[in-house]
């Protein structure tokens, strides 16, 4: 259940996202779409996110952390080749889509959080 509500979460999350910023498309605004990247984005983080946060120590440490933000870019233009009915223009737009889909979650997980406690 509650991959289910990260899901729905998540999915939301990317529409908003990609309705704020101009470079990123989801064709015919479809939450289908939404769910899928999502799940896409929720799967690259799961299994090719820590293998290029080990091989990328080195800058990591150098950077303090803050080449991070740039492997979350990178994995979002690997769901861009992987989701057909998403786009994103550019390196410089997928790095805002992470920054502020990370904003976007981050406020919906907390009104999620202060429902539950109500």
């Amino acid at each position: 259940m509650r991959f289910i509500i990260q899901l729905c979460i998540s999915s939301l999350a990317v529409m908003v996202t990609a309705w704020l910023l101009p470079g990123v498309e989801i064709e015919n605004g479809n939450f289908v779409t939404a769910v899928i990247v999502a799940a896409v984005l929720a799967f690259l983080n799961a299994v090719v996110k820590p293998l290029m946060i080990l091989l990328t120590i080195p800058v990591t440490l150098v950077s303090f952390g803050l080449f991070l933000i740039v492997i979350n870019a990178v994995i979002i233009l690997l769901a861009d080749a992987i989701v057909d009915d998403f786009r994103v223009d550019g390196f410089w737009n997928a790095l805002l889509f992470a920054v502020i889909l990370w904003a976007v979650t981050a406020l919906f997980e907390s009104i999620q959080k202060r429902d539950n406690r109500a």
